[in-house]
């Protein structure tokens, strides 16, 4: 167990609880419903001692009872993490890119796929910055890092795709990801070209067909 700080700025007042950082990470993921403050008090500075007022409490959070406020201040705000933790996230997400592009990327020049060993040591070397969002949000940026080290494609496929008027406004910003073209129909929906990594495919078609109740027309684009 890693006793650690969470913490939340309400308009001028800073408000900080002591936690368990395990514990208080899993409840802010949803993982678990349960929490709890390892000292049963809201400071407005825990290394000073200051404590903060329940008058300061319900003004800020709609409440003076000290788990209630802690239980917002981890959903709302900011958890401290050590070093080692931090080591963690970053070995997962670089696990999460070097299985993508294993999968999805091959060498330019000899059209054969990267190993892990070389696509990690290259994501190393080019301090490629892997951000805590999904691949496909940052996978230009990554690319465009590695390429300085080493030469590397995702295959692609190229996809038409019809929405309908009422559907437009649910599913723009999943096309934007990958957007090449767009083009407004008079009767308000939507015409689009969007250039998709092949492993992403069926993903994205299931989000596709969520959004819009399967009411949007797909077709391929043979190169």
């Amino acid at each position: 167990m890693s006793q650690t700080t969470a913490k939340i700025r309400k308009g001028k007042e800073h408000f900080e609880v002591l936690v368990d950082m395990d514990t208080a990470l899993n409840f802010k993921k949803g993982k678990t419903d349960y929490f709890a403050l390892e000292i049963d008090k809201v400071f407005l500075d825990i290394k000073k001692g200051d404590v903060a007022s329940k008058n300061d409490l319900e003004i800020a959070f709609g409440t003076s009872n000290p788990v209630e406020v802690g239980k917002l201040i981890v959903k709302q705000g900011d958890i401290s993490v050590d070093q080692e933790h931090r080591d963690e996230e970053r070995e997962k997400r670089v696990k999460q890119v070097v299985d993508f592009l294993v999968k999805n990327a091959i060498d330019p020049q000899s059209n054969r796929p990267h190993s892990p060993d070389r696509i990690k040591n290259a994501l190393e070397e080019a301090k490629v910055i892997i951000k805590n969002t999904p691949i496909e949000n940052q996978l230009a940026s990554i690319l465009e890092q590695l390429n300085t080290i080493l030469p590397i494609k995702v295959e692609k496929k190229r996809i038409k795709i019809t929405v309908p008027a009422i559907q437009t406004g649910k599913v723009y910003g999943l096309l934007a990801q990958y957007l090449e073209k767009e083009n407004w129909l008079n009767d308000g929906s939507l015409e689009v070209i969007v250039s998709i990594p092949a492993g992403l495919i069926m993903e994205f078609y299931d989000k596709l067909n969520s959004m819009t109740h399967g009411s949007a027309l797909t077709a391929e684009i043979k190169e």
